[in-house]
């Protein structure tokens, strides 16, 4: 994995400096504003202790559960199972090789998800080990080395251990949200702190606002998704064979398959999205050379506001990244 790394451009280095920069200051950001918020309306509401630890409690036995119990959900819903080393034995030896090039001490578990889609993930709990997924649709979407550069992808969000960053930062909107739910309650029906005082106007303002302040920590959630798949992906650059170009490759095979599914049926497995290489939401039309539209995806202007609330990156501008790596 270093000798793949030293052998990058520099521009690609720097890519990736400023990437690894960008995700370590959105998580410096994150908690340090959320940190300065919940301790000023604590301490002027004068809030017990007892009730914060309870609500963090609370939301961190939550989400610990969740990703505890996460793969047997996800298993379930895109009806998963553990392909047998007879089954696509080409597979099993791409993930195999994958993961010594990326570092990992074993393997991940590689299953296939009987649903037409075109996608794959990468999930895992301490209950289940890691696991990479791919689809059915995907199998016959891609050629060998595009499936292999989406296995890397993959296998770079196992590496980069960002499924435990996402759930760990994911807290924080959410104990805003319910710290905020709580006083809205508490203004409305009594329960202590300054409402006996100055009534329970203020509370019930505090606690919308603290509401909505959760809704716009999401957006930094949603920006550090981006950033990880965009980390994934050079992850895949630097350890797959011709990795940049098989990946663009494969990402635009699968936004044009998507676009043959209708979109009723596409609409009923992306309650997951996050965890998809590409969003099912987001296909394209083409026929023809897949490289001529891979050139004519980069051309096209992403839409800020579109981009803002989305847990993945705009085509174009995901192709363009990988330009560095090619």
């Amino acid at each position: 994995m270093a000798e793949a790394y030293r052998s990058l451009p520099q521009r690609a280095r720097l890519s990736l400096l400023k990437l690894r920069i960008s995700m370590i200051g959105i998580w410096a950001v994150v908690t340090g504003l959320a940190t300065l918020i919940l301790a000023g309306v604590l301490l002027y509401l004068g809030m017990p202790l007892y009730g914060l630890y309870g609500i963090l409690g609370f939301v961190i036995a939550f989400h610990f559960l969740q990703w505890l119990m996460g793969p047997y959900i996800i298993n379930a819903i895109y009806r998963v199972r553990e392909l047998k080393r007879t089954e696509y034995p080409w597979l099993h030896e791409a993930v195999a090789k994958i993961s010594v090039a990326s570092g990992l001490s074993k393997p991940p578990r590689l299953m296939l998800a009987e649903i037409d889609i075109p996608n794959a993930f990468a999930y895992g709990s301490p209950l289940t080990g890691n696991m990479v997924a791919v689809t059915r649709g995907l199998l016959r979407a891609l050629d060998r080395d595009e499936i292999e550069a989406v296995v890397g992808h993959e296998i770079g969000h196992l590496k980069h251990k960002d499924v435990i960053l996402m759930m760990m930062i994911s807290l924080i909107p959410a104990i805003i949200y319910y710290i905020g739910y709580s006083l809205y309650l508490s203004g409305w029906f009594g329960g202590g702190y300054r409402e006996r005082d100055e009534g329970g106007g203020l509370i019930i303002l505090i606690g919308i606002l603290l509401i909505a302040v959760s809704y716009l920590f999401n957006l930094f959630i949603f920006y550090m998704s981006r950033l990880r798949e965009y980390y994934a992906d050079s992850h895949a650059a630097t350890v797959v064979r011709n990795g940049a170009r098989s990946l663009q490759r494969g990402l635009v095979k699968i936004m044009i398959a998507t676009g043959r599914i209708p979109k009723a049926k596409r609409g009923a497995h992306n309650q997951l999205k996050m965890f998809f290489i590409s969003d099912p939401d987001i296909a394209v039309r083409g026929y023809g050379d897949v490289d001529r539209i891979v050139e004519e995806i980069k051309r096209e202007k992403p839409s800020l506001l579109l981009e803002l609330f989305s847990t993945h990156p705009h085509p174009a501008k995901r192709l363009r990244f990988l330009d560095q790596f090619a």
